[in-house]
C-alpha cells in the first residue's frame, strides 16, 4: 500500500521561503515519479513540479519555474519543494502524488495521493 504523507506548511509572509517534505512509503523507488500539486480555494488542483525516481529529471510549471525546487532522497523515501520568494498566489493546499510518467502534468496520471499541506502567504 503505497502512502503519502506532506509536511511543512505553514503562514508565511511573501517573500519568506518554505520547503515541504512527502515521505513516500509502500512503493519501490526505482521507478515512476513523484510530483506537487497545489490546489488554492474555489480552484481545481494543478501542477507545480515532478521528479522521476532517480532525480535526473524535473518539470515545473511556469507560474513557479525559478523559485521552486522539487528534489527527492530516496535513502530517506522523501520528495522535497523547496519554495523560495512565495507571493499571496502561492497560497493553498499542496500534495504529493506518485504516478507512472515525469512528464505528466494531469492530476488523472498520478495514482496515490497524499493528504495535503496548508500554505498561506501573507501580504
Amino acid at each position: 500500500q503505497v502512502q503519502l504523507v506532506e509536511s511543512g506548511g505553514g503562514l508565511v509572509q511573501a517573500g519568506d521561503s518554505l520547503r515541504l517534505s512527502c515521505a513516500v512509503s509502500g512503493r519501490v523507488l526505482s521507478t515512476g515519479a513523484e510530483a506537487w500539486f497545489r490546489q488554492a480555494p474555489g480552484k481545481e488542483r494543478e501542477f507545480v513540479a515532478s521528479i522521476n525516481w532517480s532525480g535526473s529529471f524535473t518539470y515545473y510549471s511556469d507560474s513557479v519555474k525559478g523559485r521552486f525546487t522539487i528534489s527527492r532522497d530516496n535513502a530517506k523515501k522523501t520528495v522535497y519543494l523547496q519554495m523560495n520568494n512565495l507571493n499571496a498566489a502561492d497560497t493553498a493546499v499542496y500534495y504529493c502524488a506518485t504516478g507512472l510518467r515525469v512528464s505528466s502534468k494531469d492530476v488523472r496520471d498520478y495514482v496515490y495521493w497524499g493528504q495535503g499541506t496548508l500554505v498561506t502567504v501573507s501580504s
